[in-house]
């Protein structure tokens, strides 16, 4: 029964106290009542608690953000262009303009809405890259990277279409010039144009924009999420990057069985990533409110600059290069699009072709042809978008924009080219030294169901009122402070009072994400303490 980790259990193993067997009672409680630990949710490896590896589930988390901001939104927002009273703006814009100013909590949901779009689409940057740079994309996950690229588009096509809802004289300015970039893609752009547009009306492009954002994006988005999620779950985690040809990618059923359940490890540790994320987008709603810009049609629209949000910002620029046309930059947008769709597939040609190419290894370090591709496309996204914002609207000549990429790829190559030189140097001594038997050359033999070390599990003490517990209680007593402060505020209307929510609900966030994570930490150390063996005292 010890060995199993029974509630019963003496608190002498390793320091599995009373604060641990509160929580096996807790859980047994919760299992018993909902099921969970019958949930169709594969466990994850030990390896796998780093953040570098939850950058999905954090755009998940950011989606569900925006979906749930959405929908309050949608009660007071009137997709009209006309004036809401005589003379008035329109209605599109003054029922924004009653959400930010009348409407508890109004300015807090929407400007948590605004950067919580910007937070999914730089998280969903991050998370692509991160695969890009691991090889996530190799066997067997070519399709989950296929319908991730794809979610990824379906995420800044939530932008473009959300970008005008609040129709000011910016946002159509913006909108009219991204549709023009999008109709002048021939053949496609004929047919694209009367879709974004409906009868050429300003209220035309309005409802279509409307309809794109609160209803068919987020039906294909929700669709792809569950697709990418499921092949996730098909295949479990990706392994750690290695240089080994022969590493296994997939997890094996004896691999899960040995993992045990995700509830409730795996479920806390989700949880604390999910409150820190509110809480950060809390933190930078109160430091930069958002302010509704005058409205189309208005008096005071002269002067205002069409510019989109920073995630468009490099074709906007792209299309500022002399001699390159609409039509040329919708078609550098195509390339890379069906680039980086087909990646899995393109990377095996050459291997293909010439078996002596074949590169099965995931580490960067044996990848310096795909880490230059990455690289010069991510240095390139970011120096076209800084670009653009310093320079918007602005022509470059075709001896500038020459200088500066070409520049720019010379530069990741020097980089890329450095760094592989000095690995393969590397490596040959570590297999010198391995051939003379003073070392073994080091690859991949972390397996991918890696329990923690024995080193990692002395973190508890026996008893209840431990370091652990006292500091979990003074966490859950100091929630009364900013829960005292909001309950005393006059009113949830005004900018200062909402700035002061958002701050107040951003504490409260981050001391659940504290709590959170100590009572994951010591569900840790109960599971991993459970994987030793009977009699064994735990070395250092």
């Amino acid at each position: 029964m010890e060995g199993k980790g029974n509630v019963a259990d003496p608190p002498s193993r390793v320091g599995y106290g009373g604060f641990n067997r509160l929580l096996d009672w807790v859980w047994n409680y919760i299992e018993e009542r909902v099921g969970v630990s019958r949930w169709p949710l594969r466990p994850q490896p030990a390896f796998s608690f780093r953040p570098a590896y939850w950058t999905g589930a954090l755009v998940a988390v950011a989606f569900v953000v925006q979906a749930v901001s959405g929908m309050l939104l949608l009660i007071y927002y009137n997709p009209s262009v006309s004036p809401s009273t005589t003379g008035g703006a329109p209605a599109a814009w003054s029922s924004t303009q009653y959400l930010i100013q009348q409407v508890p909590f109004g300015l807090l949901v929407l400007t948590a809405h605004l950067y919580g779009a910007y937070a999914v689409i730089f998280l969903a940057f991050i998370h692509f890259f991160r695969g890009f740079y691991a090889a996530a994309y190799k066997a067997p996950r070519e399709a989950s990277w296929l319908f991730g690229t794809v979610l990824l588009l379906c995420m800044l096509g939530m932008g473009f279409t959300g970008y005008l809802l609040p129709y000011t004289s910016l946002s159509v300015g913006a909108t009219n010039v991204g549709i023009a970039l999008a109709t002048a893609a021939a053949p496609i752009g004929p047919i694209v144009a009367p879709l974004l547009q409906g009868d050429g009306t300003y209220q035309g492009l309005l409802s279509r924009m409307f309809a794109f954002h609160v209803v068919l994006i987020p039906a294909v988005l929700a669709f792809l999420l569950w697709l990418h999620v499921t092949l996730f779950e098909t295949h479990g985690v990706a392994p750690p990057a290695s240089s080994d040809p022969g590493a296994r990618r997939t997890l094996t059923h004896e691999d899960d069985k040995k993992l045990g359940n995700w509830f409730p490890r795996i479920f806390l540790y989700g949880t604390k990533w999910t409150f820190g994320y509110i809480g950060a987008l809390l933190l930078i709603v109160a430091a930069w409110p958002t302010e509704l810009a005058p409205a189309f049609g208005s008096a005071n629209q002269s002067g205002v600059s069409p510019e989109p949000d920073w995630y468009f910002l490099w074709l906007y620029k792209l299309a500022d290069f002399q001699y390159v046309s609409p039509l040329v930059a919708m078609g550098v947008l195509g390339f890379i699009v069906l680039g980086l769709l087909f990646l899995p597939w393109i990377e095996q040609v050459p291997g293909l072709l010439f078996p002596r190419l074949r590169n099965p290894r995931t580490h960067p370090r044996d990848r310096p042809v795909m880490m230059f591709l990455a690289t010069f496309l991510l240095s390139f996204f970011v120096l076209m978008t800084v670009w653009g914002g310093v320079m918007p609207g602005v022509v470059i000549p075709v001896s500038m924009y020459l200088a500066y990429l070409g520049g720019l790829a010379v530069v990741d190559a020097t980089v890329i080219l450095f760094f592989w030189a000095r690995y393969r140097e590397r490596y040959a001594r570590r297999v010198a030294r391995a051939l003379s038997g003073t070392g073994t050359p080091t690859g991949s033999s972390r397996s991918p169901a890696e329990f923690p070390t024995r080193a990692d599990l002395l973190s508890g003490s026996p008893g209840f009122w431990t370091p652990r517990s006292a500091l979990a209680v003074i966490l859950v007593a100091g929630l009364l402070v900013p829960l005292g402060y909001v309950l005393t505020l006059p009113s949830f209307t005004t900018v200062g009072d909402q700035r002061g929510l958002a701050v107040a609900f951003a504490v409260m966030a981050f001391a659940i994400a504290a709590i959170v994570h100590l009572v994951e930490q010591s569900e840790r150390f109960r599971h991993a303490s459970r994987a030793i063996p009977p009699g064994v005292a735990p070395g250092p």
